[in-house]
């Protein structure tokens, strides 16, 4: 199977904190990707390495490499702005733009200059499609986002970034914030999107995991104590304290 991502040796300091310590990984083209573990233990950290947004911090010191098709994108020579354009990334809380429902989607490509590109018009269509929110806002584009629901929110979050045509999608719990019936629309959307997206979700809920994850890395005190098929982690663990945790014999 084609790797879409490759983490080698990653390790990450804040300052005198080793927050990372030597992680390695493979993540497949088009496939889900869940990193569990407790808080603290360095899932987000990793998550932020792989679009570069550490950079915004003078006091991290990173070393090993990220491939992103086989190509590295921790050489300081790669553009950021650039890397961030192929992955996209989702958050814990939705963060739309105090802008209308349009605006939001269109803002994206804008900055990334494909407006001269694509027919924007379209491409906000085609994103609202694909997260289910076309048949619900399609009439009503100019309202503000801030007056949807939550759920809603994140669902425009993820059309936002979507909307650039990434290759990868990172989530950071990206459901944490919302109630079940809207985890549940964001979880089918994650799996409707892995067919044309490789993504990576970091979260706490187990459940999630299972449902929505080809693969699941369980990480530990800034260390990957464990990373197979999602079924494999959860039904036959190799490392005892992957056994615990997904038992919830943790702590």
């Amino acid at each position: 199977m084609e790797n879409k991502i490759e983490i080698k040796d990653i390790k990450l300091s804040f300052g005198t904190k080793e927050v990372l310590k030597g992680v390695t990984m493979q993540i497949p083209k088009n496939s889900v990707v869940a990193l569990i573990g407790p808080s603290g233990c360095g899932k987000s950290t990793l998550l932020r390495s792989i679009n570069r947004m550490h950079d915004l911090n003078p006091d991290v010191k990173i070393t090993g490499d990220i491939l992103l098709d086989g190509e590295s994108i921790l050489q300081s020579k790669k553009d950021p702005t650039e890397i961030r354009r192929k992955v996209g990334m989702v958050f814990q809380r939705p963060n739309p733009f105090p802008k209308s429902i349009y605006n939001n989607i269109a803002y994206g490509l804008k900055i990334n200059e494909l407006d001269k590109k694509v027919d924007v018009k379209q491409a906000v269509q085609s994103a609202l499609e694909d997260c289910y929110l076309w048949d619900e806002l399609g009439d009503n584009l100019k309202r503000s986002a801030l007056e949807m629901s939550g759920g809603q929110q994140q669902r425009l979050c993820i059309a936002r970034a979507i909307a650039i045509n990434p290759e990868v999608i990172l989530m950071d719990e990206p459901c944490s914030a919302l109630d079940p019936i809207s985890t549940a629309k964001i979880e089918e959307l994650i799996l409707r999107l892995k067919k044309d997206y490789t993504i990576i979700i970091v979260t706490h809920n187990m459940q999630q995991a299972i449902r929505t994850a080809d693969y699941t890395g369980f990480m530990y005190l800034g260390e990957l104590v464990e990373y197979g098929t999602t079924q494999q982690i959860f039904e036959n663990p190799k490392e005892e304290l992957t056994k615990r945790y997904v038992e919830g014999n943790f702590g």
